[in-house]
């Protein structure tokens, strides 16, 4: 598995080696031992899958500590934009988005730690997405950033007056009204 540094220090992007014959692919998704070496040290406890279709945009999403969650997110059918913004306090990229495109040809993997809020827009007419997180759901500690936020400069591949937003989502704040509770450190 190649593993990609992106322009912000955290993320990274995971490239599986993938086998193909007469049968179809095979690859290795996840390996404790690889993640922990390379990428970072992280149990994770939860998996989750959502199924979405195009025009879907949902995020931005993290969750306050104790509670917060590192994740490891795919696209196991169709495809999405994957987006995480940094929102770690005194960091020099505070603000700023990694965008990567997660599908099921790509077979792409992005691993978000914490201190970031995630979200995706779903770019085919179906997707499928998976992600492993290494904190169980609370909410009582969920927390989340406008994705119609122009501040954040997030290109989501779809028109945000046409996208499908739950109500929740577009009750979130700007980047300029929000008190982050992550630490850069």
């Amino acid at each position: 598995m190649e593993i990609i540094d992106t322009e912000i220090e955290g993320p990274k992007i995971l490239k599986p080696r993938v086998f193909t014959d007469s049968r179809g692919y095979f690859f290795e998704s996840y390996s404790k031992k690889l993640f922990d070496k390379e990428v970072a040290h992280v149990d994770f406890v939860q998996d989750n899958e959502s199924c979405s279709s195009y025009g879907v945009i949902r995020g931005l999403h993290f969750q306050r500590q104790p509670f917060c969650q590192a994740k490891l997110v795919r696209c196991v059918k169709g495809s999405v934009l994957d987006v995480a913004v940094d929102i770690r306090k005194g960091s020099p990229t505070y603000g700023r988005h990694i965008a990567v495109e997660l599908s099921d040809t790509n077979h792409l993997l992005f691993f978000i730690p914490h201190g970031f809020a995630h979200g995706f827009s779903v770019l085919s007419d179906v997707a499928v997405f998976q992600y492993k997180c290494d904190n169980y759901y609370h909410p009582e500690a969920e927390g989340g950033l406008s994705i119609l936020d122009k501040n954040l400069d997030i290109d989501w591949h779809i028109n945000p007056a046409n996208a499908i937003l739950s109500d929740k989502d577009l009750k979130h704040p700007l980047l300029k009204d929000f008190d982050s509770p992550f630490i850069f450190k």
